[in-house]
C-alpha cells in the first residue's frame, strides 16, 4: 500500500445503498475503482439514519423497514490523484453528492511500543 502524509485531499461520496450500475450496488463499484486505481485506502460509513435533496427521511427504524439508507464513502489521497479520480467517480454516479476538502494526514505504522 502507498503511504502518503502531510497535506492531501479528502474525498467524501454520499449516496443511497439502494442506487445500483449493471445490478450490484454503486458503493461497492465505487470502492472498487478506488482499489483498481490504486488509491492509499476507502472506508464505507453506513448510515442508520438520514435524509438527502429530497427531504425523505431514510432510517432503520421497523416503519420504514430500512430502505434507501445513506452510505459515505471516504478516501484519502494526493490532489494529483484525486483530480483524475474524479472523473471516473463521475462517470458511476447516478444520484448522490461528491465532496472534497483539504486533509493533513499524520500516518501511524503498526508495531509494538
Amino acid at each position: 500500500m502507498r503511504g502518503i502524509e502531510g497535506e492531501q485531499v479528502l474525498v467524501r461520496i454520499y449516496l443511497g445503498e439502494s442506487r445500483k450500475v449493471h445490478h450490484k450496488p454503486l458503493h461497492r463499484r465505487l470502492l472498487e475503482l478506488l482499489r483498481r486505481e490504486g488509491l492509499a485506502g476507502a472506508t464505507i460509513l453506513k448510515g442508520c439514519v438520514g435524509f438527502g435533496h429530497d427531504r425523505t427521511i431514510h432510517t432503520t427504524g421497523v416503519e420504514c423497514l430500512a430502505q434507501d439508507l445513506p452510505v459515505v464513502i471516504e478516501t484519502v489521497d494526493t490532489p494529483e490523484h484525486v483530480d483524475t479520480l474524479l472523473a471516473k467517480i463521475d462517470a458511476l454516479m447516478i444520484g448522490g453528492l461528491v465532496t472534497t476538502e483539504r486533509a493533513h494526514v499524520i500516518r501511524y505504522e503498526g508495531g509494538a511500543r
